[in-house]
C-alpha cells in the first residue's frame, strides 16, 4: 500500500492501521501551529475522534508532490460537525479545511511530518479556539494552565466577591426555543468595532444551544428583575414561561424591563478548561432609563443608591 492509498483508507475509512504500513518504526508528527509532537497512537486517536464527530467526512488530496526523500500532500476535507469534538458539541455546521503535511521518507517509509493542521485546526474553522499550555507559546503567553502555589477555591471565590459587577442574562435560541442563563462575567472589548465578551460554563443547560449558535444576546438586568435573576439562576425547564420579552432582528431574545440589551454575532469562541470565552460583535442595541441591578460580595444591589466618592 502507498502512501494515498494508505492516506485514504485512515482518514476516509477509518482503518487507521493501514498507516503502520507507510511509517518508520520512530516515526513523529509535528503541528506546524502549536509546536507539539505524537505518534503513531495519537494520531490514530485523532482520526477515530475526528470521524466520530464528522461521520461524513470526505478527504481528497489535491496535489501529491515528491523530490528526493521529501514529499509534499495538499489535501481538503470536507464534513458536517453532528457529533461533540474534544469539547465542542455538534454544531450541525459543514465544514471546509485545507491544509499540507511536508513529509520526510527514509527507506520508502515516512520518518517525521509537519503539518500545517491538526484536530484544533477544524475547531478553529468552526469558530472554536483554544486557551491551552500547549498553544501558550502561539498566544504570546497569554494562558499559564500550572500555577506555583495557586491559592484554593476559597480564596478565589472571596477575591472575585470583592469585584463590582453589573448583572447580565446571555440568550440564545434552540430552535424555537428561548434558552438563557444568567452571568456576571460579561465586559465590552472594544467601541470600534464594538466587540463584547461572555463567559459561560460548559455544565450550563443553555451551552451547547449557545455553542452552536451564529449570535447571542445579553440582558444588563434591571434593579426591578430581582425575580428574574432568581430564574435565571435556576433550573427550571423553561425560564422563559413567566417572562415578557422580545426578539432582536435576528431573533435573540432581548427581556423587557431590562435597563438595556443588545444582540451579538459570535466571531470567536476561546476554550478555557471548564468555559468558553464568547467574542461577539455588537448588531443592535437597546437602553432604557431603568436603573441597573448591582452584585457585590454575594448579594444584589439597587445602584440609585450608591454614593459618589
Amino acid at each position: 500500500m502507498n502512501i494515498e492509498q494508505a492516506w485514504e483508507a485512515a482518514w476516509n475509512r477509518g482503518e487507521v492501521d493501514s498507516l503502520d504500513a507507510i511509517v518508520t518504526d520512530g516515526y513523529r508528527r509535528v503541528s506546524n501551529s502549536s509546536g507539539s509532537t505524537v505518534g503513531l497512537g495519537e494520531i490514530k486517536d485523532e482520526i477515530r475522534s475526528v470521524r466520530a464527530a464528522f461521520p461524513d467526512l470526505k478527504t481528497t488530496i489535491d496535489e501529491f508532490i515528491t523530490e528526493g526523500d521529501k514529499a509534499v500532500i495538499f489535501w481538503t476535507s470536507r464534513g458536517t460537525h453532528t457529533e461533540a469534538l474534544k469539547d465542542a458539541p455538534a454544531t450541525g455546521r459543514s465544514v471546509i479545511s485545507r491544509g499540507s503535511n511536508v513529509l520526510e521518507i527514509a527507506d520508502g517509509h515516512v520518518a517525521k511530518e509537519t503539518v500545517t493542521w491538526d484536530s484544533s485546526g477544524i475547531l478553529a474553522d468552526l469558530g472554536v479556539k483554544s486557551l491551552s499550555a500547549a498553544d501558550e507559546s502561539a498566544n504570546d503567553g497569554l494562558v499559564v494552565d500550572n500555577l506555583s502555589g495557586e491559592p484554593d477555591q476559597e480564596m478565589m471565590k472571596g477575591f472575585n466577591r470583592k469585584f463590582v459587577t453589573g448583572v447580565t442574562v446571555v440568550t440564545t435560541r434552540d430552535e424555537d426555543r428561548p434558552r438563557g442563563l444568567a452571568v456576571n462575567a460579561y465586559c465590552s472589548v472594544s467601541i470600534e468595532p464594538p466587540l463584547v465578551m461572555v463567559c459561560v460554563q460548559k455544565t450550563s443547560s443553555t451551552y451547547p444551544a449557545l455553542f452552536k449558535a451564529d449570535h447571542l444576546g445579553i440582558n444588563i438586568l434591571s434593579t426591578g428583575q430581582r425575580a428574574t435573576v432568581g430564574t435565571f439562576a435556576s433550573k427550571a425547564a423553561d425560564k422563559f414561561a413567566d417572562l415578557d420579552w422580545h426578539g432582536g432582528p435576528s431573533g435573540s431574545p432581548l427581556i423587557d424591563g431590562s435597563s438595556a440589551a443588545l444582540e451579538a454575532d459570535i466571531k470567536e469562541r476561546f476554550q478555557a478548561k471548564t468555559h468558553t470565552i464568547f467574542i461577539c460583535r455588537v448588531r443592535h442595541a437597546e437602553v432604557t432609563e431603568a436603573e441597573p441591578m448591582v452584585y457585590k460580595a454575594g448579594k444584589f444591589f439597587d445602584s440609585e443608591d450608591l454614593t459618589a466618592i
